[in-house]
Parts: structure tokens; sequence; C-alpha cells
């Protein structure tokens, strides 16, 4: 190994470049669906090696080594959002007459954005590099900040945090409870980047051993709360999730609506399988209803006439608000709670849009040079200046996130106010049958052990599960698949004991690494004097 880290630390021209793009690439492997885990001890190793060439060379000035890690670290973001992000672009070639313009924007413009996080990263490792343990220290509080900015600058998407990828299934999951995606993005790189030291055998004890224990504590932490009794003090639900598999192309072409309905009726219609009980919740996806609800007094009583007594309907909906004199209505992309005589018991609206789907920055200028929502609404949509908690007739309270709202961390504001579970709906038929849905709806489950809240996720196309507060699934719907699931969800009585610990715990984590960073750095320079 040493050998090989000689060879990538020598590389020079265009060389770096590639192997950066090209283990970023491999990086992605570690998300779903492949979880290929295995990528990220590959890929990171690389980096680092890639970083010590910078840190070496001595015909490079400080500028310009610093320079060469930023673009380096950029390189690598590339290759890694590139590879991670590629299934973008199937939301435009749905209306690939109007949008196909926009593919590169997608496909390669949004990855080169992303990428300045990394580059970032890259420049803050280089910082504080030194030739022991201590690079890696510094190289995984560089990832930390990145991915803490990339969750709220610019609106925020924080879409496949390299944390997510050292968590694919449940036991490996736990520990984010206590520390969030991105103190597990700290973790993730810290261990999954001590390989390198192999190749150099400066601190390779000392870093080795340390991934070593972090690696078992994360396992050993999952093991023993996956044996713990689950929390009491919630009711139990039965929920029906309904998945139509309504193709987009057929909800942007307006299609046959009455059609679309009577099929979400249909699939809530259908008996519960021999011996169990019927639903006490049904739950449609995002904008399943392709009408405005209020308008329709029909669909109303058509959803009375489907719900039993005492059943409630959840349901994605789009609502529209009387604006004042000479300006258009307001759209929210909203969720309902309706009652089986056809009473809208309560409502949520979106808070976190969509840029481009649902509006568009910096509107006045991009709409001269001909961009607009894929979304066709006078306006667009509107955001909800903040989030209401759907609270249904015993007073159990879902707290909503629609579309993409979930993979922020920090939507999850707001969960003392008394939320039992997480709902989140979703039309993921914009990305087909690409790795899009599989991400979300990981990124999803992980809300659901980050909160200590079980999950109900209802999808128009997949993935549609519910989701326990340990981040199993107790039942599902596949991608692609039509039909309805019925399961049992035993409410919290509120959020796990971390959520309000779990930022202050990020940045104990992160200030301990660059504490370690600093160590090791000053240990090294101290005994090569």
């Amino acid at each position: 190994m040493e050998r090989l880290a000689g060879r990538i630390m020598l590389l020079w021209g265009w060389r770096p470049m590639v192997l950066a793009i090209a283990a970023g690439a491999v990086a992605a492997l570690a998300m779903p669906p492949l979880n290929f885990i295995a990528a990220l001890f590959v890929s990171f190793p690389v980096l680092v090696w890639l970083l010590d060439g910078t840190a070496g060379s001595a015909n490079r000035g400080g500028l310009r080594r610093f320079a060469s890690a930023f673009f380096l670290g950029w390189c690598f973001g590339f290759g890694y959002f590139t590879a991670g992000l590629w299934w973008l672009g199937n939301a435009l070639l749905l209306e690939a007459d109007e949008f196909a313009w926009a593919l590169p924007l997608a496909t390669l413009g949004l990855p080169a954005v992303l990428a300045v996080y990394y580059g970032f990263a890259a420049l803050v490792a280089r910082l504080l590099w030194s030739d022991g343990a201590g690079r890696i220290g510094a190289l995984a509080v560089g990832f930390g900040l990145a991915e803490w900015l990339r969750a709220f600058l610019l609106t925020g998407f924080p879409w496949n945090a390299i944390g997510y990828g050292f968590m694919p299934i449940p036991v490996m999951m736990q520990p984010v409870a206590i520390v969030g995606v991105h103190g597990m993005t700290v973790l993730a790189v810290l261990v999954c980047a001590a390989p390198a030291l192999f190749g150099t055998k400066k601190g390779l004890k000392t870093g080795v051993g340390l991934a070593a224990v972090l690696l078992a504590a994360q396992f050993g932490y999952g093991f023993w709360s996956l044996s713990q009794p689950a929390a009491e003090g919630g009711k139990r639900f039965n929920v029906r999730l309904v998945q139509p598999a309504i193709d987009q192309s057929e909800k942007l072409e307006g299609g046959d609506r009455a059609a679309i309905f009577k099929e979400h009726l249909r699939l809530s219609a259908l008996p519960p399988a021999e011996g169990s009980p019927r639903p006490d919740i049904i739950v449609w996806p995002e904008t399943s209803i392709p009408f405005i609800l209020t308008e329709n007094t029909d669909a109303l009583a058509a959803i009375a006439d489907t719900l039993d007594d005492g059943q409630i309907l959840v349901t994605g909906a789009v609502r529209v608000e009387a604006a004042a004199a000479g300006y258009p209505p307001r759209y929210y992309n909203s969720v309902y709670v309706i009652d089986s005589s056809g009473q809208i018991l309560a409502a949520s609206d979106k808070v976190h849009l969509t840029p481009f789907g649902e509006y568009v920055p910096m509107e006045g200028l991009l709409r001269e040079f001909g961009i607009d929502n894929m979304i066709a609404l006078p306006g667009g949509f509107t955001a909800a200046s903040r989030r209401s908690l759907l609270t249904l007739p015993d007073g159990t309270a879902l707290y909503p996130l629609i579309c993409y709202e979930i993979i922020f961390p920090d939507e999850m504001e707001g969960l003392e106010k008394g939320a039992n579970a997480l709902l989140n709906v979703t039309n993921d038929a914009w990305f087909g049958l690409t790795p899009g849905p599989w991400q979300h709806f990981q990124q999803a489950r992980i809300r659901a052990v980050e909160t200590g809240l079980p999950l109900i996720r209802a999808a128009n196309n997949g993935i549609s599960a519910v989701v326990d507060e340990k981040g199993r699934i107790l039942e599902g719907l596949a991608l692609g698949a039509k039909g309805k699931v019925d399961a049992t969800v035993d409410m919290k009585a509120g959020p796990g004991p971390f959520s309000k610990w779990r930022k202050f715990n990020l940045w104990l984590i992160i200030l301990t690494v660059l504490f370690y960073a600093v160590f090791m750095r000053e240990r090294f320079v101290s005994l090569k004097n």
C-alpha cells in the first residue's frame, strides 16, 4: 500500500484531478440502492493521498497548495454528486420539449455547485494538515463543517450527506439519534479515511486504533439500542398507505382526473387481509387529489362515502387562498386531514419549497431568460410561514413533511410541540425507477431514528413504508408497485431523549476531533524538530 500511496502523491498535471473525480464517483456507491459501504474505505484514502501530494510539493507556495487542495476537493465532490444525482435529469425529460435544454444544468451544473462544499472541506483539512493521524481528523472536521453548511446555505440541499453512506442498516443507524447525520459524517470520514495511514505508516497505530474503537462503538451501541424495549406512552393505530403509482406524465398532461381520484378511492376501500383490523388512518401521497378539493363538494362527498365511520384520511392536495384584489391567488402544497363525514379537520402547508419545481429563485431576473417552474401554477407555490401539526380527533399529532422537506435535519424544529409521529407524503414519480426514490427513502428513514419517532410515508410510486423509531421497516411497498399496505403504528409520547441535544453533540464532536487534529499535528511537528 505504501507504493500505491506514493504513486498517487506524485501524480501531476491533469491526473490528480481525474483520480479525484473517480474517487468521488466511487464514494457515491455507498448511497442507496447499492449501499456499498466499502466504497468509502476506498475513496477517502485516495483523497487523503491526493491531499498529501499538495502538502508535499516543494515547488508550490502556500497559496498554490491551498488552491490545489480546494480544487482536488472540488473534483472529488464533482464526481460524487454527478454519480449520485444524475437521476435528477429524469424529471426534465418528462417534458423534454420544454425543459431538455436544462439537462446539463441538472446533471452537471448542480454537482459543480455542490462540489464547492467539498472543496471547502479539503481546504479546511489542508489548513490543519500533518504527516500523521491528525490529517484524518482534519479531513473529518472539514467534511462535517461542509455538510452542516450544505444543509442551509442558499436554501440548503443536504441530499446524500456522507454520513448516510455509513448507515446502511438499522444497527449502524442508532448513533444518529445522539449526534445527528452531520455528526455521523464526521465519524464516517474519520473511520473510512483511516486506511490511508497504511500508505505512510505515520500515526498508523493511533489512527487505525481510533477508527477501530469508533466502529466497534457504533455497532455496540446499535445492538444495545435495538435490544431495548419500545418506549410506551403513545396510542396504537392501524394505518393504510395508498400507493397508486400514477405515471407522472399522466399527471402533467392532466390525464383523466376523475379516474385518478377514483383509483385512490378504490385502493382505500379494499378490505384488509383476513383477520386484520380495518385501518384507522388512510394516507394518500403528495398532491394526490388532482383538483382544488375545497372547490369540489362532490369529491368530499365521495371521500365520505368511501370512509367507514371513525376513519380518517390524510392526503396531499393543493390548497388555494384568495389574495387581495388585483393579485393572483396563492397556492400551497398542503396536507389535509378529512373525517368520515367529509369534513376537513386540519391542514398544514409546505414550508421549504423546491427551487425551480415550486418556485423560481430570483424570479424577476430568471424569468426574463425563460426559466420557469416545472409545475405550472400562476406565480408558483407559496411557502407557509410556519409548520402546523396535524392533530387527529383523539389528540394524536402528526408532524407533516412534504416531499424533500424530510431530508433537512433542521426541519425537525418544533417536534417538542407534541408530535407523536412523522408523516412524509411525496411524489417521487418525477424520478422514475432510478436511485432517487431509494435515496429519498433512506434519508426519511434516518429522520425517524434521529428524532425517535415512527415514520408514516406515502409516495405516489414508492417507496411507501411504515418505519419504527429504530429505522426498521414494518411494512412497505416497493418502488413502482401499485397497491395498498396496512401496518400497526405505535405512536410515541414525544421525540427521543437526545432530540434537544443533537446540535450540542455535533459541535462537541467537531471540536473534539479538531482538538485531536491540532494535537497530532503539533506532535508531529515537534518530533520533526
